[in-house]
This record gives structure tokens, C-alpha cells and sequence, in this order.
């Protein structure tokens, strides 16, 4: 009889975040493969726990999972873990759990902490949908791209991005997203945490006047508004009629640029450009 694959969610950064229940499969199982023995370990060790690990990250993912599968054959219970949050968000692990169910072996999610969860949670931008794109790629074109085809969206759109990147990505989101309300949650459940909510220029504002950046970092962007098209269905007409709509009720040109690029999700630079068009 095959054994049982336990999904655990592990915590963010509190530890007492752990969940009772993911305490007691921890304990249970025979084995608890984890990107970082070390940092599991610890982990164990908070909670009076000696059960066996053995590694298992993106570097090893393909020799090791083969390895798991036979223990979980021959009936063995196994814990996956990340280092922090649930496994196979932007974690290894969807090669060991696909596997595992092709193989009819029972795999069974223990759910906890999730820092996109988290950070939704607190950033005071619509749950209602949203759209999670993991890492934004390292490279400014890529990056870009990404950014410009999520442009549309209606939903609320939540990245991870490293700290020593955040600067360059909060440019790049400026350049596609113009005014759109931007929060950057830094740190989440650990001492340090921290929200920090307006346009991506404010957020880079900010940051710059900062010695350094560090820590765990969730960036969410504002869905496009529902009450308008999505920005790359603008025409120079319709950005014209949006402009005008604001100069009507008393509006500077300046504060109606400002207003329209905000609510179409749009750089100003973009919107001048239209308004030319438009004549």
C-alpha cells in the first residue's frame, strides 16, 4: 500500500504561524524533504521535533523526486516543506506532487501560511480576484513585457520581487502603470514588517531616500478600472472625452491628465499622446 505526500505550509517569518495540524504531520510523517535542511531544523527544533530530513530544492528536484516516489511506493509518509509558506508557489515541489499523483500515490495539502495570501490580505486592494505572476523576470525588457501584457486587467496583480531589484521594477511599473495605486508589503508577519502604499513614484520616492532595501518582498498593482476600457483599448476620442469629462468639472489641464492616467491604468506620456492625436 503506497504511502501519504503532506503538502505542509510552513511559516512566513512568525513561527507561532504554524498550524496545529501541520505540527502534527511534521511529527508523524518518516521523512520531511525541504529546500533547506538547516532552516527546517530549526523549525523542528521549536517544536520539540527530531523527525528526519532530507533535502530537496530546485537544484536536486530531478534526481531527488524519483528517490521520494520509491520511499511514498513502499508505503513511507513524507512532509514536503519550502523554507518559508506553502511548497510549489514560486517553490520547488510540482514535480514531486505531479509524479506523485500520476503514480496514484495520495497527496494531501495541510494549508498555513502564503505570503501572496498575506499580503493581499493587509494591502487594502480588491481580493475579489487577483492575478499572481510569481518573480517578475531580472531583466528590464522581460520585465516589461510582463507588465505591459497585465496592463488590461481588471484584477489585482501581485508579484514577488527581490530587494535588491525593487527600484528598477517600481520604474518599470511607473513607465507602463502610470498613477495606478501600487502597495509594497516588505517583511510580512516578521519584526520589520511594513506596507507602503501610493503611485509606484511615490514608493520609489521613498525607497531612494533609504540607505538600503532588504527583506521578503510582495508588490501589488491595482486592477485597471471596470468603469473603463482596458488602456490598450483607448482611442485618442475616447482619452479626448475622458479629459474632457474632468476640465467640465473644474479640473486643471494638468490635474485631468493626472486623474485620466490613473483611472485607465495608463502612463501620462501616453495619454498626452493620444490627446495629440485627438487634436
Amino acid at each position: 500500500m503506497g504511502g501519504i505526500l503532506y503538502v505542509v505550509a510552513t511559516p512566513i517569518g512568525n513561527l507561532a504561524d504554524l498550524t496545529q495540524r501541520a505540527a502534527q504531520v511534521l511529527g508523524e510523517v518518516d521523512l520531511v524533504a525541504c529546500e533547506d535542511t538547516r532552516q527546517t531544523r530549526k523549525l523542528l527544533s521549536h517544536c520539540n521535533l527530531r523527525t528526519p530530513t532530507v533535502s530537496y530544492h530546485e537544484h536536486n528536484e530531478a534526481s531527488r523526486a524519483p528517490q521520494l516516489l520509491g520511499k511514498l511506493s513502499q508505503g513511507a509518509s513524507i512532509a514536503l516543506v519550502s523554507d518559508a509558506g506553502t511548497p510549489l508557489v514560486s517553490d520547488p515541489g510540482y514535480r514531486l506532487v505531479s509524479a506523485a499523483r500520476k503514480q496514484g500515490i495520495r497527496v494531501v495539502p495541510v494549508p498555513g501560511a502564503s505570503a501572496v495570501l498575506a499580503a493581499l490580505a493587509g494591502s487594502g486592494l480588491s481580493g475579489n480576484s487577483f492575478y499572481f505572476g510569481g518573480f517578475l523576470p531580472a531583466k528590464t525588457g522581460q520585465r516589461r513585457k510582463e507588465l505591459e501584457q497585465r496592463r488590461g486587467e481588471a484584477c489585482t496583480l501581485v508579484y514577488y520581487e527581490a530587494p535588491h531589484r525593487i527600484l528598477d521594477a517600481l520604474a518599470d511599473v511607473e513607465a507602463v502603470f502610470g498613477d495606478r495605486t501600487v502597495v509594497m508589503a516588505r517583511e510580512v508577519t516578521k519584526l520589520h514588517e511594513e506596507f507602503l502604499h501610493g503611485t509606484a513614484a511615490d514608493l520609489l520616492a521613498e525607497l531612494k531616500r533609504r540607505p538600503t532595501v532588504k527583506g521578503e518582498i510582495t508588490l501589488l498593482i491595482a486592477g485597471a478600472s471596470r468603469e473603463n476600457p482596458a488602456a490598450g483599448e483607448q482611442t485618442p476620442e475616447s482619452v479626448k472625452g475622458a479629459i474632457a469629462a474632468h476640465l467640465e468639472r473644474g479640473a486643471s489641464r494638468m490635474e485631468a491628465i493626472k486623474a485620466v492616467s490613473r483611472e485607465l491604468g495608463m502612463p501620462k506620456r501616453e495619454v498626452y499622446r493620444l490627446l495629440e492625436q485627438a487634436g
